[in-house]
């Protein structure tokens, strides 16, 4: 006779479905790096996962600036949980998502200042970054703010996803930090994808001129192109919305530096 109320078996993923779900996830995390703090990588960040989401994906945004978090500050949002909270013990990285209105992503933020982030290292940066692959799988993508610089933590990271874009200016000390990053990040790994957006550009030629000089830096030393994912024109209208504390595509969706970045974004969905 067939037992009655039977509780249901709890389904173990194999150690193959496992390491196959986290390289399934790893696919969707796009890191956004730069040498150099100031130039725009954090604004970079919040308008392309909003242009993604605009185009119909399922989009997180974490900020992984883990000394200097300021994602929430320029979306205005004021989370109840964030990063520290979580490594903390106070709840799940995925119960940390906040839905930011008007936007269509979410978002997990940052606290920054916080030492205890700052410090997170080793051990700690895998298990972070075994968490977001896992978490990715509730995504279509998951794109990763990393703090400026080229330690080893933000490299750590930048190294847990499928693809980076590395952000400079015309700024020669700009240069010289992106140069850096891609120079170490392609010793410690060959087959990173790392790619250039050029930010701020007072126009689409001039852009082009400064991925140029990078281009070759980077073939008469490394032996290596790094391909250009886009060029961002220099805008007013991005300022006038980190002051105002809202997205770019809410506030001024039609402005040059919106139509770049829709341009961007279109490049990781395959749409013309």
């Amino acid at each position: 006779m067939a037992a009655i109320n039977q509780a249901p078996q709890k389904v173990v993923a194999l150690p193959d479905q496992q390491a196959a779900a986290a390289k399934m996830g790893r696919r969707r995390l796009l890191s956004i790096a730069s040498g150099k703090g100031g130039v725009g990588k954090t604004w970079l960040s919040i308008t392309l996962a909003h242009a993604l989401a605009r185009g119909g994906r399922q989009v997180l945004l974490f900020d992984g600036d883990l000394g200097l978090a300021n994602v929430d500050v320029q979306l205005g949002i004021n989370p109840e949980l964030d990063l520290t909270g979580t490594l903390a013990g106070a709840g799940a990285l995925r119960e940390a998502a906040l839905p930011v209105a008007e936007t269509g992503f979410d978002v997990i933020a940052g606290r920054s200042g916080c030492g205890s982030l700052a410090g997170l290292a080793g051990r700690g940066l895998d298990c972070l970054g075994q968490d977001l692959a896992r978490l990715a799988l509730d995504y279509d993508r998951v794109i990763i703010d990393l703090g400026a610089g080229i330690d080893d933590a933000v490299r750590q990271l930048a190294a847990q996803s499928a693809t980076c874009l590395v952000v400079a200016t015309d700024e020669p000390t700009s240069l010289t930090d992106a140069y850096a990053f891609l120079k170490l990040s392609w010793r410690e790994n060959p087959e990173a994808d790392l790619r250039l957006v050029i930010n701020m550009a007072t126009t689409r030629a001039e852009g082009q001129r400064t991925y140029d000089t990078l281009k070759k830096a980077c073939e008469s030393f490394l032996c290596r192109t790094p391909p250009l994912a886009g060029i961002i024109r220099h805008d007013r209208a991005i300022k006038e919305a980190i002051r105002h504390q809202s997205a770019l595509l809410t506030r001024s969706p039609t402005c040059p530096a919106a139509e770049d970045v829709e341009r961007l974004a279109r490049a990781f969905t395959g749409d013309p």
